[in-house]
């Protein structure tokens, strides 16, 4: 059995820990793991491999945390721009044989009782080895209007539905046979095609050819046209809501989504007094909080059912209960900020940078490369560099010149000069980058030469 994992969205209900090049699901919330790495741990116990299906920027971040857990047998594909998850499913099935199980799992969801989602897996594995495309239906704690529902009669579906006002959720939740609508599903990749190609054929051909087109290397490429030439679609709508094959198996899994702070609280362990626990959290009569930040101290007075949010950039203050609210607030910094795409310290193939002060006329950052590993060989138009290294070796290319630069020493890097930071050695490189000029924004770089695992 092979676990797709879709890695797409951004996961912007919880910003700001969320922003599109740290998205929720690769964020460590839960006793130092990520969503995503619970998903594949998770599921590793019951699938031989791992198909990662993400864009170009979220690639090199599952390849680090998979590499942490010490997974292997790691298959990925790339798809240059997001269409929805029956282009993401279709092209993987594709690259797999027809008769493999497949899993699909978005990467950002929490499954607590995994003794019951074994026994789940069991049943749907049993259903999808009969030809069957299976959803999972969870068993509904509440009547929730934001996720869609599955009307069943035991295993059988009689209806999707759209999400419902709080009267007819109500109503779901009191019949007993509706389920929310989980986003996993498991059936044979043959299977999954032949209705696709049924009820989307469009989606289904122009999948096959941009696949047919990839690049295949160390993981699946799709070609930015290829993949713009896909319509856009979800499963269910492709797939799940024509398919007469369709079955869902209840799941009573202690599940949720994390689609709020709201939703993130519920999950996160709590003081004597309901605030969830944080070292940083100085409370003064103040109950049933959460207090999420590690940047500096955080001290409350007499407040109650409050959001508070530090991440050193961005300060995020809600009531609970409105923090669905989140996604209007990334809508309007996109229209002055970057501050929903990035965080002060940026997590790039390379390493990391951490932005440590930012005037109009100067930027300083802590830069830290991994061992093996390099950034582009570019120049800058419109700022000078100083590189002072603290910690390691680099190999600093400079025009046509190359040499080792260790700690306490520096280098100086003009405007327009090419060059390129390496570090050869078996420690990181820690280095201080002092930017001036006229402008230093992230988008000042010009690429001579590349590499899609060493990209700036």
């Amino acid at each position: 059995m092979t676990n797709i994992i879709l890695c797409g969205g951004n996961g912007t209900r919880l910003w700001p820990i969320s922003r599109t090049l740290m998205p929720k699901q690769f964020v460590k919330l839960f006793d130092n793991k990520s969503l995503f790495q619970l998903t594949v741990a998770r599921n590793a116990k019951v699938c031989n491999n791992q198909f990662i299906v993400s864009n170009a920027e979220q690639y090199f971040l599952a390849l680090d945390q998979l590499e942490e857990l010490g997974q292997e047998n790691n298959n990925y594909l790339l798809e240059p721009v997001g269409r929805n998850t029956a282009p993401a499913i279709a092209l993987a099935c594709l690259a797999l044989p027809k008769d493999e199980i497949v899993l699909v799992t978005p990467s950002d969801h929490l499954i607590k009782d995994e003794e019951a989602y074994k026994k789940v897996l069991e049943k749907a594995n049993e259903l999808a080895n009969s030809d069957n495309l299976v959803t999972f239906g969870i068993t509904p704690s509440f009547a929730e209007t934001g996720f869609g529902y599955i009307e069943a009669d035991a295993f059988d579906v009689k209806a999707f539905h759209e999400k419902p006002n709080s009267e007819t959720a109500t109503k779901y939740l009191e019949a007993g046979n509706y389920y929310w609508n989980s986003g996993m599903f498991m059936f044979k990749a043959g299977v999954f095609l032949d209705e696709l190609h049924k009820h989307s054929s469009k989606v289904y051909e122009s999948s096959k050819i941009a696949l047919s087109n990839a690049s295949h290397d160390e993981m699946i490429r799709i070609k930015h046209e290829d993949m713009l030439a896909i319509p856009e679609d979800s499963i269910d709508y492709a797939v799940m809501e024509k398919s007469d094959i369709v079955k869902v198996v209840p799941s009573n899994i202690e599940w949720s989504d994390v689609g709020s702070f709201d939703a993130l609280y519920e999950e996160l362990p709590k003081d004597e007094n309901g605030n969830t626990q944080n070292p940083n959290h100085l409370s003064v009569d103040s109950k049933n909080n959460l207090i999420y930040g590690a940047e500096r101290k955080i001290a409350t007075v007499d407040i109650e059912d409050t959001i508070v949010v530090d991440t050193g950039d961005a300060l995020l203050i809600s009531k609970k209960g409105s923090s669905q609210k989140v996604k209007k607030v990334v809508s309007e910094l996109k229209k002055t900020t970057d501050l929903h795409h990035i965080h002060l310290t940026a997590h790039r193939p390379w390493g990391t940078y951490t932005v440590l002060e930012d005037t109009p006329s100067y930027k300083i950052k802590r830069i830290v490369v991994k061992p093996g590993k390099r950034l582009s060989l570019q120049k800058h138009f419109h700022r000078n560099e100083h590189w002072i290294v603290v910690s390691g070796t680099a190999t600093v290319t400079v025009g046509n010149e190359t040499r080792l630069v260790r700690p306490n020493e520096s280098t100086y890097i003009k405007m327009g000069e090419v060059h390129r930071l390496e570090n050869e050695g078996r420690i990181p490189v820690v280095l201080i980058e002092a930017q001036v000029g006229e402008y230093t924004g992230e988008d000042d770089i010009v690429r001579i030469e590349d590499d899609f695992n060493r990209t700036k």
